[in-house]
């Protein structure tokens, strides 16, 4: 049982069945569900992947996606742990705000393994953070 961090872009390529990456995805879900692995994410994915719903005027399907993400992972919320070591992130690596938000959560919530599709994270060492990798890595 290994606990495992779900960048946004994996929830999005299932909500939206996105045609290159939903197989692998839904693939990859299954094989977690069969070892008991536990699902994480952070509330900064709650909010991105209800953007482009809310833009579509589709507020129910914002919630339904919130919903799903509430009922299958563990959300982890950006506090004050998460910024000081979201801070450290910044001060250490060249990453993105919105990803240093990400890999800060996942840090402080001691995650075995980190799941994105942003090639240039699989680079970076932050402890908290098993590996890094990218769906097509992912050694379960």
């Amino acid at each position: 049982m290994s606990r495992i961090f779900w960048d946004t872009n994996l929830f999005i390529y299932l909500f939206e069945k996105n045609a290159e990456h939903f197989a692998g995805t839904v693939k990859l879900r299954r094989k977690m569900l069969e070892r008991r692995d536990e699902l994480f994410t952070s509330t900064m994915t709650l909010g991105e992947v209800q953007s482009k719903p809310i833009q579509q005027l589709r507020p129910d399907l914002a919630a339904a996606y919130r919903k799903a993400i509430r009922a299958t992972a563990q959300v982890i919320s950006f506090n004050d742990a998460a910024a000081d070591r979201y801070a450290q992130i910044r001060a250490d690596h060249v990453t993105r705000p919105p990803d240093a938000i990400q890999l800060a959560c996942a840090a402080i919530a001691g995650v075995d393994l980190f799941i994105t599709n942003d090639a240039k994270l699989t680079r970076l060492n932050i402890p908290g953070i098993g590996f890094i990798v990218t769906p097509d890595r992912v050694p379960i």
